[in-house]
């Protein structure tokens, strides 16, 4: 099964990234499965437009990914512009693609609600995305719930293709919704999300992690008090990180009363910090050797092209389209 993402290097990596993504590319990886895991700093650009911010974000995105658990051994991890052919087949693309379709788009609707400029790259992102799913021959692309349609669109955009010139050129791929798990609370009750100021980071210090943790929103029923676990944003979190046991436990404090926020806060940023040392470690290694990074998303790329290439030539052979070199 060849099984294709990509995150957009827009912000720092934090634990809904995590449960919402990486782990479950490394149990794709893990399961033996052909996987192509990309940086996309195209779409990124939509809403990115400053180049020390792009390239320090790439840069901590593709080490947060290999501390995390990618292995270039076992996956192809590479940067979406190392492959030039994916903007050829957007184009491709774009010419078969009805104008209606994109306008139903509703990621499309939702950020200009929020304020981002309506530009003509936010406007045709699903297709650059479907080029990017299609052109690896993929067969699987694990979303969230909220990213469906755009591999519905993709589907609709590859079967069009190949009905407008007759070829079975390109590969339709499903989607496989990640579980509900992935919808991550941030500090204050709301998804996590760079967009909201929300985080907990991955990458950070003990310290800072307790910090932020500190900082989650709560009721104010006195330490003294009953509290009901399932209404507070710190047990949620609590619900990713601690054993079932645990959890049972700290359940049954909430609700005899005497055990505050407070102590919910801090066993939440101990279990964090457990869960992420290895990966902190790992990170900071990578930092005192940047240039290795570098290699792996360069062997990475070389890789990607190979297999953008040859789904490349029958694009261009069911098209017309002859290149004279």
């Amino acid at each position: 099964m060849r099984v294709l993402s990509g995150i957009q290097p827009s912000g720092l990596l934090h634990i809904g990234n995590y449960f919402g993504a990486v782990r479950q590319f490394v149990r794709l990886q893990e399961a033996g499965n052909e996987c192509f895991y990309f940086l996309a700093n195209y779409h990124a650009l939509t809403s990115l437009q400053s180049k020390q911010e792009m390239e320090r974000l790439t840069w901590h995105l593709a080490a947060g990914y290999l501390a995390l658990g990618i292995d270039p051994e076992r996956s192809v991890f590479f940067v979406q512009s190392d492959v030039p052919q994916t903007t050829e087949l957007c184009w491709i693309l774009n010419c078969v693609t009805p104008v209606a379709l994109m306008e139903k788009g509703t990621s499309y609707k939702d950020k200009v609600a929020r304020g981002l400029p309506a530009n003509m790259g936010l406007f045709d992102y699903p297709v650059l995305q479907a080029a990017d799913i299609v052109i690896y021959d993929a067969d699987l692309v694990p979303v969230g719930a909220d990213q469906k349609q755009h591999v519905e669109m993709t589907r609709d955009i590859a079967a069009k293709f190949n009905r407008v010139f007759g070829e079975e050129a390109l590969v339709l791929p499903d989607a496989q919704i990640v579980p509900e798990v992935a919808i991550v609370p941030g500090i204050d009750g709301q998804k996590m999300s760079k967009s909201y100021d929300n985080t907990i980071e991955i990458f950070q210090t003990d310290k800072r992690t307790k910090k932020r943790c500190a900082q989650i929103v709560t009721d104010s029923t006195p330490l003294e008090e009953p509290k009901d676990p399932e209404k507070c944003n710190v047990f949620a979190l609590l619900k990713l990180f601690a054993t079932g046991e645990e959890l049972k436990e700290i359940a049954g404090k909430y609700r005899a009363g005497g055990y505050g926020y407070g102590h919910a806060k801090q066993r939440l940023a101990e279990l964090i910090n457990e869960q992420f040392a290895e990966a902190r470690y790992r990170y900071a290694e990578l930092e005192k050797n940047p240039n290795e990074v570098r290699d792996i998303l360069r062997e990475g790329g070389r890789k990607a092209r190979e297999a953008a290439e040859r789904t490349m030539q029958r694009v261009r052979s069911a098209a017309g389209v002859v290149r004279h070199h």
